[in-house]
This record gives structure tokens, sequence and C-alpha cells, in this order.
């Protein structure tokens, strides 16, 4: 999958002196949060495991507090509306940046649906093998390969999570819905339970930065842009805006969920500018 892009390179910031010093600052509890945090989760996975199958009640705890502290320690506010819904389903939401892993994490405990080479990436692919993510191809042929991981993940009752733009943005859009996924969840065999809630997430850049401060897109490098967010002098805020969730049985396909989805999403992310 090729990044999002609009023909336009994105800025490469310089990081100053006392921006390093943030970047130390900020970004060694983080390190150190994480190192402590993720092979305590890797040990309690066996037993929660032998006890509980994939039901999975205690380590996702451990992910949703790793990744408050995470964002307080690096200092981005978030701004909450609405409430994550506790029916089981999915949650589907735009993406705009690394950082949505932890904002969405921060907020309800989920696992998310990602692309089958997030497995690979260095740290990110290694964080997200160990808090469960559901990794798939965009394959045609694995289609129901992949229906049979979502019912058997959400008959367990975790809550999936997934970005049907398919990519990130640089945070100042929310581009079309892909409807692919959304087919997963309007099977006979999960219609009639299941809620999809839509998500809208808003970024707003510290002062003096460019609007599109945290997002990631064209050939961004992970890097520099986590070290971009360290180094700032003070981080600006996101916005989280919950939207009720949708009954899958009201709606006749798939295409017209993922609709309903984006139209909701579209509408919480233009309210959040203001």
């Amino acid at each position: 999958m090729t990044a999002w892009q609009d023909g336009t390179a994105p800025e490469v910031a310089r990081i100053t002196a006392r921006g390093w010093s943030r970047v130390l600052r900020r970004g060694a509890p983080v390190v150190l949060l994480l190192a402590v945090a993720f092979p305590v989760l890797l040990v309690l996975r066996g037993p929660e495991r032998l006890l509980r199958g994939d039901t999975r009640p205690l380590t996702p705890w451990i992910t949703q507090v790793v990744c408050i502290v995470s964002l307080r320690l690096m200092g981005l506010r978030r701004r909450v509306r609405g409430a994550p819904s506790p029916a089981r389903g999915a949650c589907v939401a735009n993406h705009s940046s690394w950082l949505d892993i932890f904002v969405l994490n921060a907020s309800k405990r989920v696992f998310f649906v990602a692309k089958a080479e997030v497995a690979g990436w260095p740290v990110i692919g290694w964080l997200a093998r160990g808090t469960g993510t559901l990794f798939i191809r965009r394959d045609r042929r694995e289609a129901r390969r992949q229906q049979t991981l979502f019912e058997e993940r959400l008959r367990a009752g975790h809550h999936l999570l997934f970005f049907p733009e398919g990519t990130s943005t640089d945070g100042a859009r929310v581009l079309p819905f892909k409807t692919t996924l959304f087919a997963a969840f309007t099977t006979e065999a999960l219609r009639g339970f299941l809620t999809v809630q839509p998500v809208s997430l808003r970024y707003h850049a510290p002062e003096g930065e460019d609007a599109c401060f945290y997002g990631w897109w064209g050939d961004m490098n992970f890097a520099h842009g986590l070290l971009k967010v360290l180094a700032v002098r003070r981080q600006g805020w996101v916005d989280v805006v919950y939207h009720p969730p949708l009954r899958v049985a009201d709606y006749p396909d798939r295409k017209a969920l993922a609709a309903a989805c984006e139209a909701a999403v579209r509408t919480g992310f233009s309210e959040a500018a203001r």
C-alpha cells in the first residue's frame, strides 16, 4: 500500500539543542516504561491464555495504562467527547498519525486490525504483535480466512479497531473509506449482534507549528517524526470523538455501513476543528 500524498514533500523539522534535551527528557521515560511493561505483558499472556483462552481479560489493561502514561510523558493532551461503547463489535477511525495507536488505546481497550507489512516494521511491529494486533493481507483470496479470524476474535469479546482509509494522512482531511473490511462484519453469523462505532480524531498542532505537525504521510520517516514530536517546546492536543455505535443489522450491506461510518467520522472531524 502506498502512503497518501498530495504531491508536496512533508517538511523536515530541524531539532535544536534544547529540542534534543526535550527528546531525552520525554523519550527516556517512555522507553523505560515500554521496556518494563512489555515483558510483563508477554509473561502474563501465557497464564492468561491458559486460564481464559483468547478472551484476554488482563493484558489489554496493561496496554491501556502504558498508552495513557506515555501520552502524559510526551505532553500530548486528549479531549474525549462521547463514550466508548461496551457492546461487542468494532470501531473505525480516521488515521492521521502513528500517535493514533497511543490515543485510541488510551481511551479504550482495543485490538487493532493492520496490514500484514506492519508486523515487520521496527519497534511498531514488535509492539503490535505483542499487544494482539490482527494482521491481514488485502487479498480477496484470503477474504474467507480473514472473516473467520474476525468472527473468532469478536466472539471472544475483543473490540477490533481498523482504519478504513487504508493509510494515514497529513491530519487535515478524511479520505474516502474503503469498504472491503466491512464485509467481514456484515455476515449472517455476526450482523445480528454486532455494532460498529465510528471515532473521529482531530489533531491540533502546537502553537507556531504547521497545521499538519502530527500528520504522517508521504515518505515521512517514523524515527524523525517521533523525534520531532518529542522535541517540540509545548505539545498541542487531540480531540477524540466517540459517535453512537451503529447496529450492523440496520444496514443492507457493507457499502451502506461504510458510508454511514464515514459520514459520522467526517462530521466529528469537522466539528473538532472549531
